[in-house]
């Protein structure tokens, strides 16, 4: 993937998080955060289970400039020149071609189909990168919303362990 990524949805846009937006976010630099995106980071973005993340994303940028497209994409609502989440893979794809992807929303813009609006722009753009065969999610067995958004993707149900489900979806079994 190169360096000039950006994907429009129809409410939407995505954005590979550059080296320098996550180092930003890791030091909690919030202006500088919105300064280098020209949006507005609500502060309940900073409660996101993405920051846990973007230190290792970050060193991962630094080994491997070419990862970027391949982890954190960032969720903007055009709308209101806004960051309203954040979406991607947890890398490369491995040997098989698989990759594993996460997606959250905050509490705001949540119940509006935009998770789902941004999950099905990416998943569509990482299946024309020839590398790739399989995406692999997990999901809580309680988090109904998050179940609906990877059933309508097309996902399959492949596994449950307590109360986790693992989810994939093959590039040959993708109705599109």
């Amino acid at each position: 993937m190169n360096q000039s990524l950006h994907i429009t949805t129809q409410r939407l846009e995505l954005l590979p998080c550059c080296l320098k937006v996550a180092q930003a976010v890791v030091t909690k630099n919030k202006s500088e955060v919105e300064r280098l995106l020209g949006v507005d980071v609500p502060d309940d973005w900073y409660a996101s289970e993405v920051l846990d993340i973007l230190p290792m994303y970050a060193q991962m940028l630094i080994d491997d400039p070419s990862q970027l497209g391949w982890g954190v994409w960032l969720m903007i609502h055009i709308a209101d020149n806004t960051l309203i989440g954040d979406l991607g893979f947890g890398g490369k794809a491995n040997e098989q071609g698989t990759v594993e992807m996460g997606y959250e929303v905050i509490s705001a813009y949540r119940q509006q189909g935009l998770a789902f609006e941004a999950v099905e722009a990416l998943v569509n753009f990482a299946f024309t990168q020839p590398e790739l065969k399989k995406i692999i999610s997990h999901s809580p067995d309680d988090r109904i919303a998050s179940i609906r958004i990877l059933e309508k993707l097309g996902m399959q149900e492949i596994a449950r362990e307590e109360n986790l489900i693992k989810w994939e979806l093959n590039l040959e079994s993708r109705q599109f």
